[in-house]
């Protein structure tokens, strides 16, 4: 049951964005979150990305039964029945994820969690994933808004950094997801997703994701010149460099072994920046 939980809140990409919040609270100046706070913050970006993550799969019943990635989710194979039940839960999720955050945290950090969950489940998911192959691009911006949700919970007043950081998640998920739309081209060809690769080709989508990387690791680099120390930059120097090189790879042989490893190099990436950012703030000196 757990997995089947775990599969249809998408808690995966969930966890990434609550250390991203997490790690933008942490670098933000000023009086940090108590524990109670902190704990409120993770469990509100947990759960209302899970949130959008759930009304994806019920929205995209039909896109998923037809790729082999998503074929097992729990709508499709009927374990989860869909109905007017689910999506009260779905909303409920988010309302207590939003409502916590607003009554414990502020109401900036309430409205960036708001706004995460609503770019992920109506803007891309709704709006843009069947019709553009800016889906990921624009939809991509629910994970900055996490980023911002983790500074506001400091200060609503957003300070340069964690914009910056919110930056380089827009610019990290379209990298991320076009590596994994490369490796599984014929699975959006098949259901009719006109991701990247099937407008442009992977070839060329390949390049198109190594201008982007070579963008996001420009930006990763510029909190160093705001306050953060040699520990960051070594860690977003050399996450870029390994994101780059798996880029480079993949402009070589866009196949679908090259894709899949500058996909996971994108995860690499980003830990390497988040637990830097960290790391930076209590061992700088």
């Amino acid at each position: 049951m757990f997995g089947q939980i775990s599969n249809l809140l998408k808690l995966r990409i969930g966890v990434i964005m609550m250390f991203t919040a997490l790690a933008a609270m942490v670098v933000t100046p000023g009086q940090q979150p108590s524990a109670f706070e902190t704990l409120v913050l993770a469990f509100a970006v947990l759960i209302s990305a899970g949130s959008a993550g759930a009304f994806n799969q019920y929205f995209e019943v039909d896109l998923d039964r037809k790729m082999p990635r998503t074929c097992s989710r729990p709508f499709v194979t009927g374990y989860f029945h869909k109905g007017p039940i689910w999506l009260g839960i779905i909303l409920l999720l988010l309302l207590v994820g939003v409502s916590s955050s607003a009554l414990v945290l502020n109401g900036v950090a309430a409205l960036f969690i708001f706004l995460g969950a609503f770019f992920y489940a109506i803007v891309y998911t709704v709006w843009l994933k069947r019709r553009s192959w800016m889906n990921i691009v624009i939809g991509g911006a629910s994970g900055s808004f996490a980023v911002l949700a983790g500074a506001a919970a400091v200060d609503p007043n957003l300070s340069p950094v964690p914009i910056m950081l919110a930056l380089v998640l827009f610019f990290w998920t379209p990298s991320h997801f076009w590596s994994l739309a490369i490796a599984k081209h014929k699975d959006y060809a098949r259901a009719g997703v006109p991701m990247l690769p099937i407008v442009l080709g992977n070839q060329r989508t390949a390049y198109v994701v190594m201008v982007n990387t070579l963008t996001l690791v420009a930006i990763s680099i510029l909190p160093f010149f705001y306050g953060m120390s040699w520990i960051y930059l070594a860690a977003a120097l050399s996450g870029g460099a390994y994101f780059i090189y798996h880029n480079y790879l993949m402009i070589l042989d866009p196949a679908p072994k090259v894709a899949m490893k500058s996909f996971f190099a994108s995860l690499l990436q980003l830990v390497l920046l988040l637990v830097g950012a960290v790391l930076d703030v209590y061992l700088a000196v």
